[in-house]
């Protein structure tokens, strides 16, 4: 079974320069110094739980929220009343860039699991990247990358089938969870089958049933939540990635 990070006080308040994610997060190309200004601003909370609000839409815009550990998930309210998921949110990642222009939230977010949340007031950020080049290039890095997820996602709903949906999205969270470090082929999906069916634009249904079909075709072996990818380069192709090494080779 996919092992657990059990969340700690120490795990929540380690000071920014000596992150795990640090590479992933704003301290990115930043020197100590200046990590350490960064990490002047940055409140730390106590752990949230499954359930916890980070921010609801409507709400004004104050503050930047950065995963530590756990997972969140984005939300807005759906035309049928319920709601639509906008994206899940994993350790290192920025949530709220995309109230900025209207200083106010367009969206809630909520916590999946038990999860430490950086808060980053965004009046100090502003203040500070003002002084810190080197951080102003990184937020303009991490707005280029939400540019590219929401690119990403259209393309992924306007011209994947169901099949190459679930295996697509598999694929992207296993290459997140590599990139922090954690296991590519061994991991612990936080969200629920009816959510990632809202998010992939499926039938709950249709996420179970693909499920136990790629399981069924040695793909996949499920249990629950946790999953284990048992043939990485099949679950690529059904997605329709083309690796380099193979780019390479038809062009040859």
């Amino acid at each position: 079974m996919a092992q657990r990070k059990v969340i700690s006080f120490e795990n929540i308040r380690v000071a920014c320069r000596n992150c795990t994610l640090s590479q992933l997060c704003l301290p990115m190309g930043l020197v100590a110094e200046d990590v350490d200004r960064l990490d002047g601003i940055i409140k730390r909370s106590r752990p949230m739980h499954r359930g916890d609000h980070l921010f609801r839409g409507g709400e004004r815009f104050r503050s930047l929220f950065v995963v530590k550990t756990g997972s969140v998930k984005t939300y807005a309210p759906s035309s049928e009343g319920g709601e639509q998921v906008l994206g899940f949110h994993l350790p290192g990642e920025i949530i709220g860039l995309d109230a900025i222009e209207k200083d106010c939230h367009a969206c809630s977010a909520k916590v999946l699991e038990t999860s430490a949340i950086c808060e980053i007031p965004f009046h100090r950020l502003e203040e500070l990247a003002s002084s810190i080049p080197s951080l102003q290039h990184q937020m303009f890095r991490l707005l280029s990358k939400e540019i590219g997820h929401d690119a990403e996602m259209l393309l992924l709903l306007g011209k994947k089938n169901a099949e190459e949906r679930l295996a697509a999205f598999l694929i992207s969270m296993s290459k997140r969870l590599s990139k922090r470090g954690l296991s590519a082929t061994d991991f612990y999906l936080s969200m629920s089958r009816h959510e990632i069916g809202n998010y992939l634009g499926l039938a709950v249904e249709t996420v179970s049933r693909l499920f136990t079909r790629f399981q069924d075709e040695g793909l996949l072996n499920v249990d629950r939540k946790h999953v284990q990818v048992l043939d990485l380069r099949s679950l690529e192709g059904i997605a329709g990635i083309v690796q380099a090494e193979d780019h390479q080779q038809h062009s040859n």
